[in-house]
């Protein structure tokens, strides 16, 4: 049986999904995380370090959502201040000074629109990271985990290449928020989804994504383990691709994939 796009949005908000740390433990060893932004503080929505994926060191950054209701409150729902988006780019600098490629995970519902975070320049801690990306002259990859929202997702997914799990979401705004501002009924989010295109399929289509890693076989749910097997190994072949490609034309590439949109 075919699953609707509203289908999609419920399995990528799933509550058992795996977070970010649980595929660095899986996919990289020796993960050393680092934390703060040297400017504010230590945001926990945000996690990256160091760690090494086929004996070659590589900066990994993810959106950390809790595995439980005490440390989603302490990781805000995965919903990033501007502190969490400079440690991010932080970590990147650091990883272009060292040559090391870069893979972030994402699943964030969107930045997090306090009025703290944007006394501290949510929207600037965003376009710097923009900015930025488009020209890191190191490899980057971004693959969306769960919920991918708006330009709190985008803001670490402006990447040479963007991959995207089966049961996962890319969107401008959350169907909620779509069907709030075109009908003013929050409550036709179903519809909404359908109309919004934010399926992996569909986005794969659309040329938006580059890559679809299956979540199932025959309709059955492939063990996460396998899932994360799938993922290192695309990591592993295109990073090496990515990797032997000249600097120049590696963000020149990266320029044009955005700006044929």
């Amino acid at each position: 049986m075919n699953k609707t796009a509203h289908d999609i949005v419920q399995l990528a908000r799933a509550k058992d999904r795996w977070t970010s740390l649980d595929f660095f433990e899986t996919i990289f060893e020796g993960f050393q995380e680092f934390h703060g932004d040297r400017l504010f503080g230590d945001d926990e929505a945000v996690v990256g370090g160091v760690a090494k994926l086929a004996g070659k060191p590589v900066t990994v950054i993810g959106i950390q959502k809790g595995r439980d209701l005490q440390e989603n409150i302490r990781r805000n729902f995965g919903s990033p201040h501007p502190e969490g988006y400079r440690k991010a780019l932080r970590l990147m600098k650091q990883a272009e000074k060292f040559n090391r490629p870069v893979v972030t995970l994402i699943n964030t519902a969107g930045a997090y629109c306090g009025i703290g975070a944007e006394e501290r320049g949510e929207g600037e801690a965003i376009a710097r990271n923009l900015l930025e990306m488009s020209d890191l002259k190191v490899p980057i990859i971004s693959i969306i985990i769960g919920e991918g929202g708006s330009g709190g997702a985008l803001a670490l997914a402006l990447a040479d290449e963007v991959w995207m799990l089966e049961q996962t979401i890319y969107a401008v705004l959350s169907p909620e928020g779509f069907a709030s501002i075109l009908w003013k009924d929050g409550s036709r989010a179903a519809e909404a989804a359908e109309l919004m295109k934010v399926a992996a399929g569909e986005l794969l289509e659309l040329d938006v994504i580059d890559r679809v890693i299956p979540e199932t076989f025959n309709g059955e749910p492939l063990s996460k383990e396998k899932v994360a097997r799938m993922m290192q190994k695309a990591l592993i072949e295109k990073l090496t691709e990515l990797c032997q490609k000249p600097t120049d034309e590696l963000i020149e590439q990266r320029y044009q994939r955005f700006r044929k949109y």
